[in-house]
């Protein structure tokens, strides 16, 4: 078994957080994990992005183009910008809601997502699409996006060497108590919204 993820996203929206949560709840399963990040300008709102590589016989961390089998996406334009890792038969899960780059606010330019969201439908066989945000709303904070969007694919079936339970687990290892619940509770929600 040989699983290659990407999550992608902007600063702040916990791509880092659930790329870790993978490889915590994999490794307690006993799989071989590796894995590399690129945070660069995470904390101005900048692209960041995670490749995790699960299961036998890895001699890398970084994916090579046109192979992730799962593609985590918190964001339409950061999704497009990674679509050539995903694989022709991959799963792409995708937060709808965007987050408008600096530099096209700066610029004053209209940015929905929307038009990223019609691209990824015409070109991606099994897309997951989510609105990231009126779920974050309804568990109650903006911050549990990542585990939302992670609850997602645990739920399109894309992480199926995992289940639910694995990913609690690594929940409760990784994240500090008084946001545990919180973070369960988003981990339900695409199961129980039947994403």
């Amino acid at each position: 078994m040989q699983k290659n993820i990407i999550l992608t996203g902007v600063g702040g929206q916990g791509t880092v957080l659930a790329s870790k949560l993978i490889a915590a709840a994999s490794l307690a399963k006993g799989y071989e994990v590796m894995s590399a990040e690129t945070i660069g300008m995470a904390q101005k709102g900048g692209s960041v992005f995670s490749h995790l590589r699960v299961g036998e016989g890895l001699y890398s961390p970084m994916i090579r183009k046109g192979t992730a089998d799962l593609l985590l996406a918190f964001e339409p334009a950061e999704a497009v910008r990674m679509l050539p890792y995903l694989r022709e038969t991959g799963t792409l899960v995708v937060s709808s809601h965007p987050v408008m780059p600096v530099t096209a606010a700066l610029a004053g330019t209209d940015y929905t997502g929307s038009e990223m969201v019609a691209y990824l439908r015409r070109e991606v066989r099994e897309l997951h699409v989510l609105d990231g945000a009126a779920a974050a709303r309804e568990v109650g904070s903006p911050k549990a996006l990542n585990v939302i969007m992670l609850g997602a694919a645990l739920a399109s079936g894309a992480l199926d060497f995992l289940t639910e339970e694995d990913v609690r687990a690594a929940i409760r290892q990784k994240v500090k108590p008084q946001f545990v619940e919180m973070n369960e509770r988003a981990l339900r929600y695409a199961g129980e919204h039947g994403i």
